[in-house]
């Protein structure tokens, strides 16, 4: 049988895994934050004349290739960001021979749920 996904995660390892990705999601939408507004206080300066350089953009840049290197975490274990600003993510599994997502959102505590891997989160289902 061939599977979309390489790696597929037991509840327990997905569970395993939540401190870091707390942490990871909390520093992605810090970095988003800082990266819209600078990018807010670029835009502002983007006129004929000025000088955008320095600073201000040597930040946002630090900014965006550390989102970069977050995200390619994320990436590496085959876990799928559906809404970062909810924390909403997605791990790749079997269940009953069939590869589904274990679904988390991040005010949860546990591993509760899955969805098949195309209905997302209108279809999940409490697991057992």
């Amino acid at each position: 049988m061939s599977y979309r996904f390489q790696k597929h995660y037991r509840r327990e390892e997905a569970e395993a895994l939540l401190p870091q990705v707390r942490q990871w999601l909390q520093r992605l939408n810090e970095l988003r934050g800082e990266g819209e507004r600078a990018e807010e206080k670029i835009n502002s300066l983007m006129q004929p004349g000025h000088d955008v350089g320095g600073d201000l953009v040597n930040r946002w840049i630090r900014s965006l290739a550390e989102m970069q290197e977050l995200l390619g975490e994320f990436q590496r274990r085959e876990i799928q960001i559906k809404d970062l600003a909810r924390g909403l993510l997605d791990f790749p599994a079997i269940i009953g021979g069939k590869e589904v997502f274990l679904c988390w959102e991040q005010d949860e505590d546990n591993v509760e749920f899955w969805h098949d891997l195309d209905t997302g989160y209108g279809g999940r289902e409490r697991l057992d």
